[in-house]
């Protein structure tokens, strides 16, 4: 076999074409102590905070603390491999997440990898976790309205776009199915929405992803999963990073809807973090800057200028309480961020009003603003309606001679409590809401038994989408109630043809 002079001298050409005299210079440090999800290395004397840094054996971490003679580093991932006299090199780049659409319909992890077994997600762009809040210029005011779905919640704390409203509650209250709702109805609105679940069951996030791809909201949503068997690093970043991949859709002029679930099992992790990092505990053993880490997430949803292209990012924060208590640490930490708060009553939920909303304390301090001219319409009393029912009903459980008007109002308050029950995922269009609280505003609803309530309620939508879809049609289209008496005739001509209960019963027996 003959060695031919022109093959080799090709190869030789095309190998010193790709040679490339640059060199690489590393900065690399070496482990001093690795222990519960955190490392300290010497010899990095120029990290930087935040900064994604490689061990040895290619787990990532990121430098928390920058001391005089060491750095912090929280591993984000298994710690179990990383040994003491490893090397730890820089990367340069701050800790960052792949963002874009390709991430939608999928499930990934806290650094934007997926965990759903449906392959690579094939996207170039990436932005860092970590970035300042809109200032108030770069901010218009919240005006247009995100509809949950949820009659008690549209009518009583609406939500605009670009809000951060609150939902807070004991645990098993119905937290997360209020969010999972607010989901599901943003179908066809043109909204993303991102859901972070932050130290859950996993079993609990797979549900919660099925019953999102059950309904069809899996398409346009994001899961992002930091699980309890996950390192305390993982669960602390995954909000951050579910706030990246958000503004990349809000700074592209659309819509984004992002749900923290739960905030308190964040801070739960940071305060473990801070603890194995040595830095000093304050108030419940959190540290000092507990609050700053949530009002930096936070302050991020925002709705942008025109000049920024008018997108909004409106956060959904979930806070569990332990008995109720709204005046713990983060409760009230989280409270003062936000622009109100949905306050979850476990007495009311367990007595079967769900959802259980508690009227007196849930706010919203957007308020009117975000809310069709309709739903104000219609909702006007309602909250001084349910107030004034559940002072006189703690009241008229000790006594049985009551008036003829103290009788009518707790009779009025039944009937208000019966139709703001709603099933679970079962989201209604704000025009339906409309039309419902229209029929209880004018007296239609105080004519039905209250057992008879809910299903009132379903055939009058049965009713109105048959006979009356253009009364439906005004209300979407211009957010008002029709002018002249055509939704009051429809309704009243409905209430007459309903069969109550009784009805029913003795048109049986006579027949």
């Amino acid at each position: 076999m003959s060695i031919k002079t022109e093959e080799i001298s090709s190869l030789i050409k095309k190998q010193l074409a790709n040679y490339q005299d640059k060199v690489s210079v590393e900065e690399t440090g070496t482990v001093t102590y690795v222990g519960d999800g955190v490392a300290r290395a010497d010899g990095l004397e120029n990290a930087m905070a935040g900064e994604l840094l490689e061990f040895s054996n290619g787990v990532y971490g990121m430098a928390q603390n920058l001391e005089s003679n060491d750095v912090g580093i929280v591993i984000l991932g298994d710690f179990s491999g990383i040994r003491e006299g490893d090397t730890v090199k820089r990367t340069g780049r701050i800790m960052e997440v792949p963002v874009g659409d390709a991430l939608l319909g999928r499930v990934v992890d806290s650094l934007g990898r997926p965990i759903d077994g449906l392959g690579e997600i094939k996207t170039d762009k990436t932005r860092p976790i970590e970035k300042k809040a809109p200032g108030v210029m770069e901010r218009k005011s919240v005006s247009e309205p995100l509809q949950t779905g949820i009659k008690v919640i549209d009518a009583l704390v609406p939500i605009g776009r670009g809000q951060r409203e609150l939902i807070i509650g004991d645990r098993k209250t119905g937290k997360t199915a209020i969010a999972l709702d607010t989901i599901i109805n943003q179908k066809g609105k043109g909204v993303i929405c991102i859901y972070v679940a932050i130290g859950q069951k996993e079993s609990t996030v797979r549900a919660n992803v099925e019953t999102l791809r059950r309904y069809g909201a899996l398409d346009y949503t994001i899961v992002v999963s930091a699980s309890a068997s996950n390192p305390a690093p993982m669960l602390y970043i995954a909000p951050y990073a579910g706030a990246a991949m958000g503004e990349e859709f809000m700074y592209g002029g659309k819509d984004v809807l992002i749900v923290y679930d739960d905030l308190s099992k964040q801070a739960d992790a940071y305060r473990e973090l801070s603890l194995i990092l040595r830095r000093p505990p304050g108030r419940e053993a959190y540290p000092g800057d507990i609050f700053y880490t949530h009002s930096r997430l936070l302050e991020r949803a925002a709705r942008l200028s025109d000049d920024l292209g008018g997108g909004s990012m409106t956060a959904l924060p979930i806070i569990q309480t332990q008995a109720g208590d709204v005046s713990a640490y983060i409760p009230t930490n989280v409270i003062s961020i936000t622009d109100g708060q949905i306050f979850l009553n476990a007495d009311e939920f367990y007595a079967g009003q769900r959802p259980a909303i508690d009227a007196g304390t849930s706010v919203s301090r957007v308020g009117g603003d975000a809310q069709i001219k309709a739903m104000k319409k219609v909702a006007g009393t309602l909250r001084l309606d349910i107030a004034s029912y559940n002072e006189l009903a703690s009241f008229a459980q000790f006594g049985s001679d009551l008036d003829e008007a103290t009788q009518a109002k707790l009779s009025r308050g039944k009937h208000t409590m019966e139709l703001l029950k709603q099933g679970l995922h079962q989201p209604q269009p704000v025009e339906q809401q409309v039309v419902t609280l229209f029929a209880l505003s004018n007296g239609f609803v105080d004519q039905i038994p209250v057992d008879d309530v809910s299903r009132y309620e379903s055939e009058l939508a049965t009713f109105m989408h048959a006979n009356h879809q253009d009364l439906y049609d005004t209300i979407k289209s211009t957010g008002k109630l029709p002018e002249g008496d055509d939704l009051k005739n429809a309704v009243a001509d409905f209430t007459k043809s309903f069969q109550t209960s009784d009805d029913k019963k003795k048109a049986a027996q006579e027949n």
